[in-house]
């Protein structure tokens, strides 16, 4: 997807922003299942990719027949359920003291407590699910978000991500033979695994850890105080570009830089002209100086995963998306999916989609006459860089068309 990083997706920061929590508890009691061998397969099932290569899985909670969606997501220290979905299916809810905290806000969270998820093939018990709000997530990705899964469920078992295949297969931990062709890496694990990298750009060389953050669907996520530390932008003779963009977060709307990075590199694995996004961790969500900042989806989308926590082991081996071009388109069109239509919800000032005329609350009902409706069909369409693709939209009940000018980030 990705997980893109550029301005008309700065939308995905929000995963990062929402689901790089921590908090005080995390819950890891033994699930409820029959003996069985160490490393055997226990269940192998289908997932859904959206842009940066967020992993969506659908579940149910025992006791409730309805299928909900859920974020696989290493950036999460715990479990959760959205808060609507809660109300809607009589989950009742603890009050605690606990915070959650993210970047712009924190806040006090309520718990579902003991609570058993059913995933096809498998049920885990004595879960505690905190309760956040994923409507702004929902309205993101055009699909209900119910909830994330993270820490709370992988830490139980052996998990491989096949992003060729689109599959998941679960492992009782234990002794566990990885395949040819990648690379173990050994991270610092607690609730969030943490791996090291190098990064480049210029003159400038560092090596720093990073969290490893497949619930982010951007490329990198870098703290304006790392950034200014290494001087890893001020380094090159000719400035690469870096550009205004907002994203949401916690405490509400954010200022946020993106530009690329010249290298990174990961264990043996070397990505240049990388996408970042930059910002002021007033929250400090991105631990700067222990760590560097944060890797997402859409640079590990490029690998199958095998997340072993038991072992503190996550096995990385390239895939077909290994080469796949980075996403350099800049529009500063911010799109959101919302009572089933597609919104523009907010335009970035001086962008093509300002200059095109575009304007907050205008409704997309066509791109290059596609009626579709389809969320992620337009996202698609609108990041070919150096086309102006026809956008028919909706304003005051009256009809327009638009042309905007995909531009890149390079």
């Amino acid at each position: 997807m990705q997980k893109s990083t550029l301005l008309k997706h700065c939308w995905l920061i929000i995963i990062a922003i929402t689901c790089l929590f921590h908090v005080a508890t995390a819950q890891t009691q033994p699930t409820t299942a029959s003996p069985r061998k160490p490393g055997e397969l226990i269940t192998r099932f289908p997932f859904k990719q959206y842009y940066g290569g967020v992993v969506v899985i659908r579940a149910c909670l025992a006791g409730i027949p309805d299928t909900l969606q859920f974020i696989l997501d290493t950036g999460s220290a715990g479990i959760s359920l959205d808060t609507n979905t809660c109300i809607q299916l009589g989950i009742h809810l603890t009050p605690t003291d606990r915070i959650v905290r993210g970047v712009g806000g924190s806040k006090t969270v309520s718990f579902a407590m003991d609570r058993s998820l059913q995933l096809p093939g498998l049920q885990v018990d004595s879960l505690d699910f905190h309760i956040n709000d994923y409507e702004l997530i929902s309205q993101v990705y055009g699909l209900q978000v119910d909830g994330i899964v993270g820490y709370s469920l992988l830490s139980k078992f052996i998990v491989q991500v096949d992003y060729d295949t689109e599959m998941i297969s679960i492992y009782e931990k234990g002794p566990f033979s990885y395949p040819k062709g990648g690379q173990l890496m050994r991270p610092s694990l607690t609730l969030i695994p943490i791996v090291n990298a190098f990064l480049k750009n210029g003159k400038a060389q560092h090596y720093n850890r990073y969290y490893f953050d497949t619930g982010a669907g951007m490329c990198l996520l870098l703290s304006q105080q790392f950034v200014k530390d290494s001087a890893i932008l001020s380094s090159r003779k000719r400035q690469r570009k870096v550009i205004q963009t907002e994203a949401q977060g916690l405490g509400g709307k954010m200022t946020m830089d993106i530009t690329t990075i010249q290298e990174f590199k990961l264990g043996n694995y070397s990505f240049r002209n990388v996408p970042v996004y930059i910002f002021d961790d007033v929250t400090n969500v991105t631990a700067y100086p222990f760590l560097g900042g944060m890797v997402g989806n859409d640079l590990l989308r490029r690998f199958n995963l095998i997340l072993n926590y038991g072992k503190k082991e996550i096995y990385v081996m390239p895939n077909s998306h290994y080469k796949d071009p980075f996403d350099y388109s800049y529009t500063g069109l911010i799109i959101y999916l919302i009572d089933g239509r597609v919104e523009v919800t907010d335009i970035i000032k001086g962008s093509p989609a300002e200059k095109a005329g575009l304007q907050k609350g205008d409704l997309i009902i066509a791109v290059n006459n596609i009626f579709s409706g389809n969320l992620q069909l337009y996202r698609d369409i609108l990041k070919n860089v150096g086309t102006r693709p026809t956008l028919l939209i909706m304003r005051n009940k009256e009809l327009m068309i638009k042309k905007i000018q995909i531009k890149s980030i390079l």
